[in-house]
C-alpha cells in the first residue's frame, strides 16, 4: 500500500498551486503508475528513486512522471514538487541541492528555504522555438473557438520534451473565455505530434501574464499549473530581450498558481531558470494498485 504525498506545486502568494502526487518507486507496472493520478485526485504522479554510486555531496534522484494515460519524458510542475518533498526530507532548515535524472537528461534542481516557505527552481534544457504552421495553428485555434480576429502574430512551437503549441491571445479576458472542444482539440494535437495548447495573454511591462494549459492527448484536459510550457515561452520572449516572467495559471480551476521562468542568453544559447513555490498538502495511503 504505498504513500503518496501530495504536494501543491507553483502556489502562488500563499495560496493554491497545482496538486501533485509525488512517491517513492517501486516495482510498480506502468498501468499501476498510471492509476495513482485518478486514485490520488491529481493530474499528475512522479515517482523518484535514489540514483546510486553519485556524489553523495549532491545527491541524484530519478523521476518518471505519469498521467492516466501514460509516461511523459518531463513536467515541470512534477519537478517542482519532487524538489519540495526531498528538500523536507533531506535537507532540515537549509537550502538543498540535487541531480535530477529522467529518460532523456541529467539537470540541476536547487530549494530555496526562507523559514517555512520553499521555493524549488530547476533548468529545463535547451528549449528552441519554431514557428507554428498554418494548418496546425488554424485547426487548434478552431478547437478553441477562437476566430483569426482574436489572434495576434507570434504563435510558435517548443519542446523541453514533447512539442506544444504556443499561441498568444489579446488580453486576460479572451483568455478567460475560451472554451475548447477537447474531442476536436485532441484530434487536432494528436495529428500534428503536439502535447497540447498553451494559450497565453501578451506579457505586460513587468513580465507578467496569464495562460491556460489544454492537454486532452496526454489525459489533462486543463493543467492547472504548466511549468515547461512557460519555459518555452520564456525562450520565445528571450529573443525579444525579455530576461523574466511571471504566469498566473489555475485561476479557471479554482487553483492560483504561478509560474517563474528566468532567461539569459548567452553563447552557447538560452539559459532558462524555472520553477514556482511549493507545499506539502497532505499524505494519503493507497489500497493496493494490482
Amino acid at each position: 500500500m504505498p504513500e503518496v504525498t501530495i504536494v501543491d506545486a507553483c502556489r502562488r502568494q500563499g495560496q493554491g498551486g497545482s496538486p501533485t502526487a509525488v512517491l517513492d518507486d517501486a516495482p510498480f507496472t506502468d498501468a499501476e503508475r498510471r492509476r495513482i493520478p485518478a486514485a490520488t485526485g491529481t493530474s499528475h504522479a512522479v515517482f523518484i528513486a535514489a540514483v546510486d554510486g553519485e556524489d553523495q555531496a549532491r545527491p541524484s534522484y530519478r523521476l518518471r512522471f505519469f498521467t492516466g494515460e501514460g509516461e511523459l519524458p518531463a513536467c515541470g510542475h512534477g519537478t517542482v514538487a519532487a524538489l519540495a518533498l526531498l528538500a523536507l526530507r533531506y535537507s532540515g532548515d537549509a537550502d538543498y541541492r540535487a541531480a535530477l535524472h529522467t529518460t532523456s537528461r541529467v539537470f540541476e534542481g536547487w530549494v530555496k528555504r526562507e523559514h517555512d516557505d520553499l521555493t524549488a527552481t530547476f533548468d529545463p534544457g535547451p528549449i528552441s522555438p519554431r514557428d507554428a504552421g498554418e494548418p496546425e495553428l488554424r485547426a487548434i485555434a478552431t478547437a478553441l473557438g477562437l476566430m483569426s480576429e482574436a489572434l495576434p502574430d507570434g504563435a510558435c512551437v517548443a519542446s523541453p520534451g514533447r512539442p506544444r503549441l504556443l499561441l498568444p491571445v489579446r488580453s486576460r479576458t479572451v483568455l478567460a473565455e475560451l472554451r475548447p472542444d477537447f474531442t476536436a482539440l485532441r484530434h487536432a494535437c494528436d495529428r500534428y505530434g503536439l502535447l497540447g495548447c498553451y494559450a497565453y495573454s501578451i506579457p505586460d511591462a513587468d513580465g507578467r501574464a496569464a495562460a491556460r494549459m489544454f492537454a486532452p492527448s496526454i489525459g489533462v484536459p486543463e493543467d492547472v499549473a504548466n511549468a515547461n510550457s512557460t519555459a518555452c515561452l520564456a525562450a520565445y520572449l528571450a529573443d525579444q530581450g525579455v530576461t523574466g516572467i511571471a504566469v498566473d495559471m489555475g485561476d479557471h480551476l479554482g487553483h492560483p498558481s504561478t509560474i517563474i521562468a528566468n532567461a539569459q542568453r548567452s553563447a552557447s544559447g538560452t539559459l532558462i531558470r524555472l520553477g514556482g513555490a511549493a507545499e506539502i498538502a497532505r499524505a494519503v495511503r493507497l489500497p493496493r494498485l494490482g
